[in-house]
């Protein structure tokens, strides 16, 4: 697909802030954990194997907002955990420049015995923040929360939509150059959805990066190019309205 095809918010003669180049990725199928430790040791051609990605290519460039769709079993997911170094390729090449902030499990890490403050200040040491930065997200983070008193409570004792309010709260204010959204948009109240539309928003005019991942069409409101995933390879990459209309679960 051509750049002329592509609505970017960046100048064309910047390099790519992503840059996947002929990327698969093959998992291994085990029937069980005694299979998977034996092929620690050596390899068995009877093994399963699944292809996620097969030769995947594109670049975005810094400041746009591109969705990724495809039905359950696509390979969104196994794109994005490439994207946040979670992943890694089996053969191709992928250049990812600045950092990375991943709503995918929001709440994931977190330390149960620790507060809510104590689990802020924790992810960002280990996104290797400076105490200064950190000093900053903490604020931020307790606003966007609004858990009041409990952001001094063991984040055990929240209920899971508050874990999820901490776990967007901290994500999104770590300034990052690049943001990923893997439908943490459909948990919470629809008042909090409504915030944390309007600071991805705000986001996006700063000039982030966003890559967002959903079944709705609210993607429509952040993003206007669409990267379309069918069984591992990229069957369309366009503006949102041409990719919408070759989606069979968009399409009218």
């Amino acid at each position: 697909m051509s750049d002329k095809n592509t609505a970017s918010a960046a100048l064309p003669d910047e390099k790519p802030i992503i840059a996947f180049r002929n990327v698969s990725k093959v998992y291994t199928l085990y029937r069980n954990s005694r299979e998977q430790f034996c092929a620690l040791f050596y390899s068995s051609r009877k093994l399963k194997k699944h292809t996620a990605l097969e030769h995947v290519s594109f670049e975005i460039r810094k400041g746009e907002s591109v969705a990724i769709i495809g039905r359950n079993g696509a390979g969104k997911s196994t794109l994005l955990k490439m994207i946040t170094g979670v992943a890694f390729p089996t053969e191709g090449e992928i250049t990812v420049r600045g950092r990375v902030s991943a709503l995918l499990e929001l709440t994931a890490g977190f330390v149960g015995d620790m507060t809510g403050r104590e689990n802020i200040r924790f992810k960002c040491y280990v996104l290797g923040l400076k105490a200064e930065e950190v000093n900053q997200i903490e604020k931020k983070a307790i606003e966007f929360a609004e858990l009041g008193e409990y952001i001094d409570q063991p984040v055990r004792t929240y209920s899971s939509g508050m874990r999820v309010r901490l776990g967007f709260a901290i994500n999104i204010n770590t300034d990052p150059d690049i943001l990923v959204i893997d439908e943490a948009l459909s948990v919470g109240d629809n008042t909090f959805k409504k915030k944390c539309k309007a600071k991805i928003a705000e986001l996006i005019r700063k000039n982030v990066t966003v890559l967002y991942v959903s079944h709705s069409k609210d993607i429509q409101d952040f993003c206007q190019r669409c990267i379309y995933l069918e069984h591992g390879k990229v069957i369309f990459d366009g503006t949102m309205q041409e990719t919408l209309q070759k989606y069979p679960e968009f399409a009218n």
